[in-house]
């Protein structure tokens, strides 16, 4: 997480090193902190790397650890939800949008 974090927050363009530390991260996502998992989606996201079984994965694994994360990592991950969800506003209904917002 530490090193993705780096590369996304310095803007250094290193779509192999995304590619592997997915393919890494992925099926061990069950051992990350909260706060780990919170800047590897950050990382990811920043960076626009599309990696969506890593999505997928973490977010499966962050909705069954909701309780643990602290308020920086639910920050983090709104952020993350909120970037994803913004490229798409166009195809909400109102309710939708209402929903999106609650």
């Amino acid at each position: 997480a530490n090193l993705a974090w780096a590369y996304a927050a310095g803007g250094q363009p290193a779509p192999a090193l995304f590619d592997a530390l997915a393919a890494e991260a992925t099926p061990r996502l069950a051992e990350f902190k909260p706060q780990e998992l919170a800047s590897l989606a950050w990382s990811f996201t920043k960076a626009n790397c599309r990696e969506p079984e890593l999505f997928a994965a973490l977010a499966v694994g962050a909705a069954a650890r909701l309780g643990e994360f602290t308020p920086k990592a639910l920050g983090e991950t709104a952020w993350l939800k909120g970037r994803v969800y913004a490229k798409r506003l166009g195809e909400f209904a109102p309710q939708g949008l209402a929903n999106l917002a609650w």
